[in-house]
């Protein structure tokens, strides 16, 4: 876990405190890619600009739709319009399929298995925080599996923790046995949902191991004016 977070007690861990330290977690898994990189330049493909990964949804958790939100506030009035502009057009085609889907867009009230009829795996729709030169409009707040996303996840252990790679990668080899790839994802992994439990706490005064949306539909969430703590006990009653 992040210095930052240890140094701090539970009960001085506001929000912005939260998202900090979650930062410094996310910019170590960076860390490890450009290592990788650096690595094995002849095999992984990967540089700005390539966006062929960054097709149809993605989840990710509710933390991770705050840290999203703090970079779509930054970016230039016009820039900020499109992407909401195309992030309420999914929501209205994803309303089509999910009809009861409302504001603030959590997934978990169905069962993960649903989750797949909103993401089909032949769907090229750009993410809607691409720009037009093919690179992500707020790559520093971007969410965790974005940058996880094109190298295979093991382990120091050799614990394979997500097997998946980018096509454009590893051509005719296997970098499930490459060590130089590998890194301490168990202990990063628990770091992670030590901080959403935090967060959790910190916004609906519970702590809770699961909350996900889609990345358009985290944009259109409010983490400053929207009573969380009401909508959570609402849905608990």
């Amino acid at each position: 876990m992040t210095q930052h977070l240890k140094d701090k007690k539970r009960n001085d861990m506001s929000i912005d405190v939260i998202l900090d330290s979650y930062g410094s977690l996310l910019r170590e898994v960076d860390e490890w890619f450009r290592r990788c990189l650096n690595a094995r330049p002849d095999l992984i493909t990967c540089e700005s600009g390539c966006s062929s990964c960054c097709r149809g949804l993605f989840d990710i958790t509710l933390l991770d739709a705050c840290y999203l939100n703090k970079g779509l506030a930054e970016l230039p009035p016009e820039d900020r319009e499109t992407v909401l502009v195309n992030a309420r057009h999914q929501l209205e085609r994803l309303r089509s399929i999910w009809t009861d889907l409302d504001f603030p867009y959590i997934l978990n009230y169905r069962p993960e298995e649903e989750w797949e009829e909103l993401m089909p795996e032949d769907d090229e729709t750009p993410c809607v925080l691409l720009g037009t030169d093919g690179r992500c409009l707020v790559y520093d707040n971007r969410p965790m599996t974005c940058r996880l996303h094109g190298i295979p996840l093991v382990d120091h252990s050799g614990e394979v923790m997500y097997d998946g790679w980018c096509t454009l990668n590893f051509a005719d080899r296997d970098p499930l046995v490459m060590p130089e790839l590998r890194w301490r994802f168990r202990s990063h992994f628990e770091d992670e949902l030590s901080l959403f439990r935090a967060f959790t706490d910190e916004l609906l005064g519970e702590r809770i191991g699961e909350l996900d949306t889609f990345i358009p539909l985290a944009l259109l969430q409010n983490f400053t004016g929207f009573d969380w703590r009401g909508w959570w006990e609402g849905r608990s009653r």
